[in-house]
């Protein structure tokens, strides 16, 4: 049997589904068929779908072309109307086996995800090396922020029952996985359709209570307006959850935030960061930057920079703004190309010397390595760390940092006293 090809484009969440959607065509007896996972957080995006499918095609003209993902959802009749395309098929339909029937012939197969409103009948695992498991523990989002289209590609918030999540995480563990991360499109808005209306926070507690057995949990992107007490006491007195955090803050200017129309101020930003910091000493955080926002000034854009400093970001995710067709957004003034691009550098740069900072931190330091593959792992902060000797990949070790090299932390494997 001739294995299907998949080209997964975007996000996380992507190359998780990506993985569901490769034993679904499997087990449906699909054969030689590519299937292009797409994204549409900007044109760009869209843009580069659009050419990776006809660069396939070029490439294996008698493969069956199927499209799916956010791109495909939000405009399926452009995807269809392309001649490389045999069938486009929407965000839902994509995790279902029938969907990839080789009987199945219709070109569109996309249905209105807007009105979806049952939560996930499976939780979906993606892996990194096979060491570390990602769950889906959330889907959609019911925000509007002004830059962003994922909403229309992936439906309204809804949520996976705590019991079906703790069920997962500890077959995980049973079967060898060490560290978990929680992920989904908006986590912070976990729980208001659940019956008890739990918070993402109250999840994260009793998942790591009821699964004692977990060594380590990681969360993926969280909106600084929907951080609440329990998760901030699970932050303080739970070490298995490991202190790296990633923040959603897109903008460290209160005038642009509006303009997003982001939930949470610059005050609120700083004081979540000292917070954080304040409970969990050793934090460092991670953020998601966009440069160049519509209307930003270069006063708007220094203190942007200030909160960055003020706030101490390790991790800093920078994307230059890119105007996404059908957002508020893409109708405000725009900046030039080059203003975007060099602020978007800008960032960069201060994140650079603010993690050679924490790197240079770390020499002679002792750290809790995830061992992936080749001896090379990442640590409790999510550092990358390449081990001076061979360690099974899967195992958890310590080791004691000697240099710093391309980024990454040098360290030599240390045997418990």
């Amino acid at each position: 049997m001739s294995e299907n090809k998949i080209v997964t484009l975007g996000c996380r969440l992507n190359t998780y589904e990506s993985e569901v959607m490769r034993k679904n065509a499997r087990e449906a007896g699909l054969e030689d068929a590519i299937i292009i996972n797409t994204c549409a957080v900007t044109g760009e995006a869209v843009r580069q779908a659009r050419q990776t499918i006809r660069k396939l095609r070029k490439n294996d003209p008698d493969a069956k072309i199927i499209v799916t993902g956010c791109a495909a959802q939000i405009d399926p009749e452009a995807f269809a109307g392309m001649k490389e395309v045999d069938r486009v098929i929407g965000n839902k339909e994509k995790l279902e086996l029938n969907s990839f029937l080789p009987e199945r012939t219709e070109r569109i197969d996309v249905s209105d995800i807007m009105q979806v409103r049952e939560t996930a009948n499976h939780l979906i695992d993606g892996f990194d090396e096979h060491t570390r498991a990602f769950i889906e523990v959330q889907q959609g989002c019911d925000h509007r922020c002004t830059f962003c289209i994922i909403p229309f590609g992936r439906g309204p918030n809804r949520s996976v029952p705590i019991g079906e999540i703790v069920d997962r995480v500890k077959n995980l563990v049973e079967r060898g996985f060490k560290e978990v991360v929680l992920t989904g499109v908006d986590v912070t808005s976990y729980g208001p359709d659940l019956p008890g209306k739990p918070t993402f926070g109250q999840m994260v507690r009793r998942l790591l209570s009821n699964v004692p057995e977990l060594p380590r949990l990681r969360l993926s992107s969280l909106d600084p307006a929907a951080i609440d007490d329990d998760l901030l006491n699970v932050i303080e007195n739970d070490p298995r959850l490991m202190p790296h955090f990633h923040l959603s803050l897109q903008s460290g200017e209160d005038m642009i935030l509006k303009r997003m129309k982001r939930r949470h101020s610059v005050a609120d930003a700083i004081q979540l960061a000292d917070k954080i910091r304040a409970l969990r000493p050793d934090a460092v955080l991670g953020a998601d930057i966009i440069a160049g926002f519509p209307t930003e000034t270069d006063e708007m854009f220094a203190t942007t920079m200030e909160t960055l400093e003020r706030c101490h970001i390790t991790f800093a995710h920078v994307f230059p703004f890119s105007a996404r067709e059908g957002t508020p957004a893409a109708r405000m003034p725009q900046l030039p190309g080059n203003i975007r691009k060099k602020r978007a550098s800008q960032i960069r740069a201060l994140g650079e010397a603010v993690l050679d900072e924490f790197l240079e931190s770390r020499l002679g330091k002792i750290v809790s390595v995830l061992v992936e593959k080749d001896n090379h792992g990442h640590c409790e902060h999510y550092c990358p760390v390449q081990l001076t000797s061979d360690v099974v990949a899967g195992e958890i070790v310590r080791a004691r940092v000697e240099k710093i090299q391309d980024g990454s932390l040098i360290a030599k494997v240390v045997h418990n006293d």
